[in-house]
Parts: structure tokens; sequence; C-alpha cells
């Protein structure tokens, strides 16, 4: 009640509410529904991560193009040229610009995704949103990329006389599987790049040696049978790029090589999401 001109008046008062965030604690999984709720804020990241890589640049969105075509370039030059490494019957640009496409998508992804709770440091201090969401527009944020290289695949194709097959279907699938890799990785080195800075100095030669490991520059065939499935259980892109090939360009199709590399990504993804969500109550205050 209040007196207003002698009157006493009554005053309805909506009632406070308070909501008070804590830290998580043990191993939760990952809350979907939080997730989608900020996923607005998802789509910030990613749209700002896109407009800063490419802002005050000369030639803009033309670097999706010239990145992994000058790495077809060399490869062609050096490896199919003057190495004659065997690309089963496919032009050799051909051939490995198929790999070089998702090896791409897939290095910026953990790239990205590695250094971006580090270089959000001020962000996280001040205010709550799922720390899921920097890792992950990390790693959607090179789709724009791929999907502008995506012209020069065609041209090769045109170039070559190369048709595609029913499998190209099948392209979305083996990109969902690539993603799915690289925020894996992302996830488990975005976490532990918070405490030990170590992390962004061992990135770059980690992708520089996981890219000479996989069958980018050369064919799978190379691999003695016997070790095919080991070979893609201990590196998960193996199958992804076998399956890239298969779907672009209709060669044989990874086989058990594929399972071993599904098995090891669902591992990553899982793990990775839980020891993130493990270390999440701690990144505002070491980061």
């Amino acid at each position: 009640m209040k007196s207003v001109n002698g009157k006493l008046m009554s005053v309805d008062r909506a009632p406070s509410s308070v909501t008070i965030i804590r830290p998580p604690k043990g191993w939760l999984p990952i809350d979907l529904r939080e997730l989608l709720a900020y996923r607005e804020l998802l789509y910030t990241f990613t749209w700002r991560d896109i407009k800063v890589r490419y802002k005050q640049t000369v030639l803009g969105f033309a670097w999706a193009i010239l990145q992994p075509l000058f790495m077809m370039i060399v490869f062609t030059l050096f490896f199919g040229t003057l190495a004659k490494v065997p690309s089963e019957d496919i032009p050799y640009p051909l051939f490995s610009y198929a790999a070089v496409l998702p090896w791409t998508l897939f290095a910026e992804g953990i790239t990205r995704s590695s250094n971006s709770l580090v270089a959000e440091a001020n962000l996280l201090q001040k205010i709550y949103f799922p720390r899921l969401i920097m890792p992950l527009s990390g790693v959607l944020s090179p789709i724009v990329d791929f999907t502008i290289a995506l012209v020069v695949l065609g041209a090769l194709m045109v170039y070559f006389s190369h048709a595609p097959t029913i499998t190209i279907l099948l392209l979305p699938v083996f990109l969902i599987l690539q993603l799915m890799l690289a925020l894996g990785v992302g996830l488990w080195l975005s976490a532990i790049n918070v405490e030990y800075r170590d992390v962004r100095h061992v990135i770059p030669f980690l992708v520089q040696l996981w890219l000479f490991a996989s069958p980018v520059i050369y064919s799978i065939t190379w691999v003695p049978e016997k070790f095919r499935a080991v070979y893609g259980v201990v590196n998960p892109m193996v199958g992804i790029i076998e399956g890239f090939r298969w779907a672009i360009l209709g060669m044989q199709p990874p086989s058990y090589t594929l399972i071993g590399s599904v098995v090891i990504i669902m591992v990553l993804l899982v793990s990775g999401a839980f020891y993130f969500r493990r270390r999440e109550r701690n990144f505002a205050d070491v980061v």
C-alpha cells in the first residue's frame, strides 16, 4: 500500500526471480536443450569468424579457392609429375583435389576450434553461455570456404571430362563425419589449451604430420591390404578421404577402412564432449 494525494492505493509487485548458475559437477553429458536455446549465438559466432577471416583482405573470399588450389598444384607438380605417384587411372589434379578439400576443412576446423577459448578469454570471464559454442563455431565456419572451393572441383571435373556418379549423393554423409572428427579433436585440444598453452605450438606440427600420414597425395593402395583396417583405426581421416574420393570420383569404396574410422570418430567425439564438460567449470578461472 502507498499514499497518493491522501488516498491509499495498492501496488502489485511482480515476484522477483533470481537465476543461480553453478558450475557442473562430475562427468555430465552435454545439455543439448541448452545448446539449442543458444543457437542464435552459435550463428553469430560462426558468422563473425567468417567475416574476421576475410576482413581487410584484398582477395577476400578468393582465398577459400586459392589455398586448396595451390596445394593441388604443388602436389601435382612434385608427386604426380616428378614422383609419378599412381592415382588409380584418375587424373592426378582431380585425384589430389578430391582429398585436399576435406583435408583443408578438417585442418581449419581443428585449428580454429582449439584456439577458440583462449582467443575469447575476456568473454569467458564476463558472461555465461554454453562454452561448447566456441569450438563448435570454429568447426562450422570453414564450411563456407569448403563450399566455395567446390567450384574448382566442378571446373576440374568438366576439364577432365569426369562426370559424377550416383555416389555423389553420399557426399553429405562423409562431410558430417569429417565435421564430427574435427569437433572431437577440437574439444580435446581447446580444453587442454586453456591450461597448457603449448598446445597452440603443437597444433601446426600436428596438422602437417597428419597430412602426410593421410592418403591425400597418395592412394591407400600403397598400404598393404592386411594393414588397411589398422590404418583406418589409427588415422580416422583415412576412411573420410577415401569416402570423399568414392563419392566424388566414383573410385573404390572404403569398405572396412571406413568402419574403423567411424568407430574412432565416435570415440573421439563422445570422449571429447565429456572431457570438455568436465573441464568447463575451470575455464573462466585459468584462461
